[in-house]
């Protein structure tokens, strides 16, 4: 079986969320909850950090082994750089063929589902692609949407139908993304090659924090999780 990376890029700066990625959650920093969660995961057999924070680079040193740590070019660093870019740049030289990148801003991802992508895209992977070249995760929405014009974007005004019988769409939630090297550099450098599969995941995994709402939303949904398995245990 081929190697298989996971990517995670981590910046010192936020703008919503000062210091986002060190900001406690549920008693650790939140980068601490992804991190944990790839460890876990059978298929991957790397971790890379990728930062231009020498605060996050020693808190991974002083919390967790086997993390390849990057310190980001200056060229790359600041909020208007290109995740694919960055992308670029880790992988350019790297021996591993497989890459799953995801963000520290998903912490209530877990192991079995990341697993079970990464299972799909390799069984796919000895069937020579002939489905899909590369995988995101996306969550499922049925809802009546609109645009800033009133305009209908996915139903029809005149046909008041139940919400659970509308066409879904689709939203990336970043949560993850799963491609070859070759597809990157095939696909001008892109993560989302041409033949992408649309992974869904459930809501609650898809929460991506981007505000304090959403960071507050996560914190409980973690906590209160993890009091179900606790109760679970005794």
């Amino acid at each position: 079986m081929n190697k298989i990376t996971a990517l995670v890029p981590m910046k010192g700066h936020s703008e919503r969320v000062p210091n986002k990625n060190l900001k406690l959650f549920s008693s650790s920093p939140l980068y601490h909850k992804i991190v944990k969660t790839l460890v876990k995961c059978k298929y991957i057999d790397e971790i890379i950090v990728n930062t231009d924070s020498k605060m996050i680079i020693d808190d991974i040193k002083t919390n967790f082994k086997n993390i390849t740590i990057k310190k980001r070019k200056k060229e790359l660093q600041g909020d208007f750089v290109s995740m694919n870019k960055i992308i670029e740049s880790d992988i350019l030289n790297h021996k591993s063929e497989i890459f799953i990148q995801t963000h520290s801003t998903n912490p209530l991802l877990n192991s079995n589902t990341i697993d079970k992508a990464l299972k799909m895209f390799t069984e796919e992977k000895k069937n020579s692609f002939k489905n899909f070249d590369s995988m995101f995760s996306v969550t499922e929405l049925q809802s009546r949407f609109y645009c800033s014009h009133f305009q209908p974007i996915n139903h029809n005004i005149n046909e008041l139908i139940r919400t659970q019988d509308l066409e879904p769409i689709f939203e990336e939630n970043s949560c993850f993304y799963i491609f070859t090297k070759d597809s990157f550099f095939n696909n001008k450098k892109r993560r989302i090659g041409k033949k992408p599969h649309l992974y869904k995941l459930n809501k609650f995994e898809s929460i991506d924090i981007d505000n304090f709402e959403d960071f507050f939303l996560a914190e409980q949904i973690y906590k209160l999780k993890k009091n179900k398995i606790e109760l679970q245990k005794k």
